[in-house]
């Protein structure tokens, strides 16, 4: 636990700067991380990102994670949008695939791609929302955050009956309703300090909406690790895994604030 704590205060002394600052810092720390956590969900498949699988998914990567702003100064030349230039990816791992005889397959195409997508739109969302606002990334965090926090502490005290064993066998039913109250209380706490909703009712939806898929982004992690018999993602933070198992709740709510039009 002590190590826990002391690898989160550091990252936050780090993050959050970041965040505040927000613009061109903000956008380049979200490219570091995301290439980091690219790195960490290929290991599980022990494709390496210094190959030509690597290099494509993470060429595509810093396509898809380009703001939208930045679009067509940055890519107006190409005459295509970074969609159309992402699904390239497709065809070139495919022809990958054809000129190695299967040595990398279809399969192992697949996984890059759904990887790099994982990532990629998930981080993409994330600058775009700082875009948008500081308080929309503090109001993500905050959900993301303290429904972990509820949880655990909710399922330590009163957890009985398992949410998820074959996946998460530590989540507990009891669990997932205390990090939904938390998020609760801690966004109304947020909105009223510093009014950001349209409504009363729109952030009480919204926020148990948002609770709700951030655990299951944590599931969905959870799943892709047991899969491959992966017990963190990644070493970098000691205590807390990799950058995606930090992220991955992160990565199923920000894109969700967007398709609620609540961003």
């Amino acid at each position: 636990m002590k190590e826990r704590i002391i690898t989160a205060i550091v990252a936050m002394a780090l993050f959050i700067p970041l965040v505040w600052l927000g613009g061109i810092p903000f956008t380049l720390a979200i490219y570091a991380l995301a290439t980091i956590a690219l790195y960490e969900i290929l290991r599980m498949k022990q494709i390496r990102l210094v190959s030509i699988p690597g290099a494509l998914a993470l060429i595509n990567l810093y396509v898809l994670l380009l703001p939208l702003k930045y679009e067509e100064t940055l890519l107006g030349w190409t005459g295509h949008d970074k969609m159309t230039l992402v699904y390239v990816l497709v065809f070139m791992l495919l022809l990958y695939a054809v000129l190695v005889k299967n040595t990398f397959t279809y399969d192992d195409a697949a996984f890059v791609f759904f990887g790099m997508l994982y990532i990629g739109i998930g981080f993409y969302y994330l600058i775009e929302t700082r875009m948008d606002g500081l308080i929309y990334v503090v109001f993500a965090l905050l959900i993301v955050w303290t429904t972990d926090s509820g949880a655990y502490f909710t399922g330590r005290k009163f957890g009985k009956k398992k949410l998820w064993p074959e996946i998460s066998p530590n989540k507990t039913v009891e669990g997932f309703y205390g990090g939904v109250l938390a998020a609760i209380v801690f966004a109304f706490v947020l909105n009223w300090l510093f009014p950001f909703a349209d409504s009363l009712l729109q952030l009480l939806f919204v926020t148990i909406a948002a609770s709700i898929i951030g655990q299951f982004g944590d599931l969905a992690e959870s799943a892709i690790k047991r899969h491959y018999h992966v017990k963190d993602s990644g070493t970098l933070l000691p205590g807390h895994g990799g950058i995606l198992d930090r992220f991955d709740s992160l990565l199923f709510v920000i894109p969700l604030l967007h398709f609620l039009h609540f961003v």
